[in-house]
């Protein structure tokens, strides 16, 4: 189950300088895949029983966990995560908690899919971790409050079995249930604290939501498309140019390292299906002195179909938002952006429908994992 051997244990007390400096991590596959609990989607940690000392929606922040050895509050130590209270036994002739108690939280995924593997990040809590943790994963239709997700006819699917994890340490463990889902119930045993949860998978919309809409981004992440492949990745991940919404700094878009040969950048997409596109949009907003010069898309149907030029070289402006209508329709699975020489773009957008091949298809998977 877990991708690399556990960390298990405790870390050391701070002594002092940087906090990560003695931090456990390790390299996991499945970090290639996109976030599903990624605010940004969308996500939330919707209930959890205790957040005594620290509040359960610390769990889903970007970026790593943050420690302020002086920061004390009137429940105590002040902790960038989620972190219940020790749990006590029935009296005092048995003091200890029972091997059954745990703490849980309930998060939604900002979009539905097929979890690849889990990051339970215990950074900080040195002492304080949990014993061991456990994942269930369940799809609930529509938009469930914590009571109907905890009722007796909601089934839940067991992606992590109570497993040990290591305190100051990213604890990843690869998921191979091939499901979609929509919410996860994170149980740590007794109690803790975890500072970050990231779930990595495929996202896998609903079909009939994309039906209704009609023409909609067919490369956004949030409606089934996925980054492939980049040649470069050196300042920030090519995920972001397909996330929901404008970019609100420069590192929340893709950036290259300098080139110095003659070639260019780029980055190659799966589309949520096979769609029919329309209009393009790329976006540089905040990239100012280091947007990419020019850019190009292609587009190709189906995984060794040839790829095809849908918009041709174009000059690109700084920090701005630029539209093209195409001439007519293009028709594929797969788009591949090219920008000139280096640089970065913020966004990409494909406007577009799916072919009633696409349709089907996505019909069928959805299905077929339980949709």
């Amino acid at each position: 189950m877990t991708a690399t051997p556990g960390f298990t244990g405790d870390a050391n007390p701070y002594g002092g300088g940087d906090p990560y400096a003695d931090y456990r991590t390790a390299a996991f596959p499945f970090t290639q895949y996109a976030n599903l609990a990624d605010r940004q989607l969308g996500a939330g940690v919707v209930a959890a029983n205790d957040e005594f000392f620290a509040q359960r929606e610390n769990l889903l922040v970007p970026g790593r966990a943050e420690f302020d050895p002086e920061h004390f509050g009137h429940k105590g130590k002040v902790m960038d995560g989620w972190e219940t209270r020790r749990r006590r036994g029935t009296g005092a002739e048995h003091p200890w908690p029972t091997a059954e108690d745990h703490d849980w939280a309930l998060v939604r995924l900002g979009a539905p899919g097929v979890v690849r593997g889990i990051v339970v990040d215990t950074a900080h809590f040195r002492g304080n971790y949990p014993q061991a943790v456990s994942v269930e994963a369940t799809s609930v239709a529509g938009s469930p409050s914590p009571e109907e997700l905890l009722g007796d006819d909601v089934t839940w699917t067991t992606l992590l079995p109570r497993t040990p994890v290591g305190g100051h340490a990213a604890n990843g463990f690869a998921v191979t249930a091939e499901r979609r889902f929509t919410h996860l119930r994170v149980r740590q045993h007794p109690d803790g604290g975890i500072a970050r949860l990231r779930v990595h998978g495929e996202v896998v919309p609903d079909p009939g939501w994309l039906a209704a809409l009609g023409t909609f981004d067919v490369v956004a992440l949030e409606n089934g498309g996925a980054v492939e492949d980049a040649s470069d990745l050196f300042y920030s991940p090519a995920t972001n140019t397909i996330q929901p919404g404008r970019s609100r700094k420069m590192d929340d878009g893709w950036e290259t390292r300098r080139r110095r040969d003659r070639g260019n950048d780029w980055i190659s997409y799966r589309l949520a299906g096979q769609a029919r596109i329309r209009a393009v949009e790329i976006d540089t907003a905040y990239l100012k002195g280091n947007s990419a010069g020019w850019a190009s898309v292609s587009v190709r149907d189906g995984e060794d179909g040839d790829w095809r030029e849908i918009l041709p070289r174009t000059r690109l402006q700084p920090d701005t938002d630029h539209r093209f209508v195409l001439p007519e329709p293009a028709v594929g699975t797969h788009a591949r952006v090219d920008i000139f020489p280096d640089g970065g773009i913020s966004r990409l957008r494909l406007h577009g429908s799916l072919t009633e091949e696409g349709a089907t298809a996505l019909t069928a998977r959805h299905r077929e994992l339980g949709g």
